[in-house]
């Protein structure tokens, strides 16, 4: 007999007590050990149609529901007494008629005669003011919906649906059928899976996203303690394409937050290696908190194929560079040594005052260090420029203040000196140390990694491009060809928080014709989803013609609606905070399951008081972003990207806090004021969209105005 448990029994596992979880984990242990153990008392739940489904006593009032037949036993459900028999009266376990997969299906005349239990209104049938609306599926034919999965009995229902009843009635769907509606309503084209009925309906792989076969006591241990994680690393049937295909060129997977971006690297990175045995594939990104995060989902991931883990790198990008540049150094030459930001910024210092105080230090009255920093990190630094004419002729991308040609000229002997004097320290910006990286790799007949994958792609700098591309075959002037599957990329242009906008293609990357945008939001709600996206404009294109269009984005699943509040001070705030916080932990929220993020560490201190007050452990964050089970987590936006809670706190959204104050005051020129504003904005997106199923967004008065476009 096969043990299986079901997402549905660790999906309401999550919703009840700590000691009440623990009760219901000894039973399942139990009934694994002997699923006929005579010392638990089986009921058959009479009202159920499907006759397999048996409650089993957990406590005085909670149930396990199991369903059991003669070659299988399935954990389905827990709660309490009532709510535990209403969901298995409601719902029958059957293989789909066109499929082949087995799925939970919710018994429609349930649903229509009980809304009041089951929270299911009008919405799901129509009403009059939704029928007048155009509907989504009629002209497909009842062949072509049931190989999408769609239960036999609910076709009717699906060829009424319109765009306000459609999420309603996909939350009473199987979710492969209720997906590939949503795909279908985007303007997708999924792709129909059937088995045929002679194969394992749970073999199939929509019903292996929903029930997993527990061989041991550990395996389910396992399951049982980190059910949340599951869902980190869980790829969708229809994002599979994405991962197994081959690419003549580089590719690129782009989306909103939530779709799914990272999860396709992943599991593209690890498909790369099982695939070529002899291959070697490094998984990175822009920083060292990202790549953190992703080694611990790859741990996750090939867990059980410790092998791959010998063939697949994950390191970001800096920490790579440094190795490579190391290990590619002539003998006997000294190890490079990286600037710091302090040494460039002294550096800069001096030469803008070495240069002002010289005859054309006129020209430069009205330029001031943060200007100077900028253009040499934006600009010099980034492109390598080497002479006088480089810089003339260079388009200056993302800089909007306008230069004539004197203030170049100008300006070019205070990079010349900056230059000069990080030489004479003996140290290389990461700019420099990229570019030297590029001409070395393009010598060699061997490449150290035969496919890299990026995740947040929308945040590699040009220099680090460069050097993939030279990796990948493109020699550093950007002549050449990407080798074939050997660069893949993952990111959304409207998270991007760190890097000025620049043409792949000037530098061998071109990915039109290979990019692909992701619209289905597994991860967030609609509500949070929805009100995220008016922090963003709906279509975002980058400088080669690629473009994202959000507009199609939809979210499968519900929840409650965003709470955004602001307070006269900073007790109020940290009391109401705490107050929801506890709330969520009545609820059965683990403390593991919440996040708090603030705009920079200036603000830490408010977070950590209400989580102290809420009296939750909770753990303040470092670069390595290492949450803990059992700990709430704090840190800021900037550490956010990358992590998923079921609930997220963004704090301390007050005017002159997002966006940063000291960053607007730095600006020159009010044409670069554009810039910050749309990289806040990217940030307190990036923090709003790591929450599954809650949100609360708190202020003091007077609050931030993206805020007001937020509500």
């Amino acid at each position: 007999m096969q043990f299986r448990i079901s997402d549905t029994f660790t999906d309401s596992l999550t919703r009840l007590t700590a000691e009440e979880q623990k009760q219901v984990k000894i039973t399942a242990f139990d009934l694994q050990q002997n699923p006929g153990n005579p010392g638990l008392k089986f009921h058959r739940i009479d009202k159920s149609k499907d006759k397999h489904f048996w409650s089993v006593r957990v406590g005085s009032d909670l149930r396990l529901i199991v369903h059991k037949t003669d070659s299988s036993f399935l954990l389905c459900y827990a709660d309490h007494h009532d709510k535990a028999y209403q969901w298995a009266e409601r719902r029958r376990l059957e293989t789909h008629p066109t499929t082949g997969a087995a799925q939970w299906v919710e018994i429609r005349e349930r649903v229509v005669e009980a809304p009041a239990t089951t929270g299911v209104d009008s919405r799901v049938r129509g009403n009059d003011n939704t029928k007048s609306k155009a509907l989504l599926f009629a002209s497909l034919t009842d062949d072509q919906l049931l190989a999408y999965g769609v239960p036999a009995e609910w076709l009717a229902d699906v060829k009424q649906a319109n765009e306000d009843s459609l999420l309603a009635l996909a939350e009473h769907l199987p979710a492969e059928a209720a997906e590939a509606l949503l795909e279908l309503a985007t303007g997708g084209k999924p792709q129909p899976a059937s088995m045929g009925k002679a194969t394992d309906p749970f073999s199939h792989p929509d019903a292996q996203r929903r029930f997993r076969v527990m061989h041991d006591v550990e395996e389910l241990e396992q399951a049982l303690n980190f059910p949340w994680e599951k869902w980190t690393i869980f790829l969708h049937p229809s994002q599979q394409q994405w991962v197994m295909r081959d690419y003549a060129g580089p590719a690129r997977v782009s989306g909103s937050a939530g779709t799914g971006k990272t999860i396709v690297a992943l599991h593209r990175a690890v498909t790369l290696a099982r695939e070529h045995p002899d291959a070697r594939v490094w998984l990175t990104t822009f920083s060292s908190t990202l790549a953190n995060a992703l080694q611990n989902k790859i741990n996750c991931l090939i867990s059980n194929q410790p092998r791959l883990a010998e063939r697949l790198e994950v390191a970001d990008m800096n920490t790579m560079g440094q190795r490579l540049l190391d290990r590619l150094k002539p003998k006997g030459q000294a190890k490079a040594r990286l600037a710091t930001p302090a040494q460039v910024r002294e550096a800069a210092r001096a030469a803008l005052a070495e240069v002002k105080a010289a005859s054309e230090g006129a020209l430069l009255t009205r330029f001031n260090l943060n200007f100077v920093l900028g253009e040499w990190t934006d600009v010099v630094d980034a492109w390598q420029l080497q002479s006088w004419d480089d810089y003339r002729d260079v388009k200056r991308l993302g800089r909007k203040t306008r230069l004539n040609e004197a203030q170049r000229q100008a300006l070019w002997h205070v990079f010349t000196g900056i230059q000069s004097r990080l030489t004479a320290a003996g140290v290389l910006t990461h700019a420099c140390m990229f570019t030297q990286l590029a001409h070395q790799l393009a010598a060699l007949k061997h490449p150290p990694f035969d496919f890299v994958v990026v995740d947040e792609a929308q945040d590699v700098s040009i220099s680090q491009l460069r050097m993939l591309a030279a990796m990948a075959g493109v020699a550093p002037d950007g002549s050449g060809q990407v080798r074939a599957n050997s660069l893949f990329f993952a990111g959304d242009l409207g998270q991007r928080i760190f890097q000025q906008p620049f043409s792949w293609k000037s530098l061998g990357v071109d990915v039109r014709g290979r990019s692909r945008t992701l619209h289905i939001n597994y991860r967030t709600s609609h509500q949070i989803r929805q009100q995220a996206d008016r922090l963003l404009e709906p279509e975002v294109s980058d400088l080669d013609g690629n473009t994202e269009n959000r507009k199609g984005t939809v979210s499968v699943f519900n929840g409650p609606s965003p709470v955004i509040s602001s307070f006269k001070d900073e007790s109020g705030e940290i009391a109401a905070v705490a107050k929801w916080l506890k709330a969520l932990t009545a609820e059965g929220y683990a403390p593991h399951e919440m996040g708090v993020f603030v705009r920079s560490e200036a603000q830490i201190d408010r977070a950590c008081a209400a989580l102290k007050a809420a009296a939750l452990p909770y753990r303040v964050l470092d670069e390595h972003v290492e949450t803990s089970v059992g700990q709430a987590s704090a840190c800021t936006m900037h550490l956010a990207k990358g992590l998923e809670f079921k609930a997220v706190v963004v704090m301390a959204c007050d005017d002159e806090v997002i966006p940063l104050q000291s960053r607007i005051e730095s600006v020159m020129d009010e044409s670069d004021l554009q810039e910050v504003y749309d990289t806040e904005r990217h940030l307190l997106y990036v923090a709003c969209t790591r929450a599954r199923d809650r949100l609360l967004v708190t202020s003091v008065s007077p609050a931030s105005e993206f805020v007001d476009d937020l509500g």
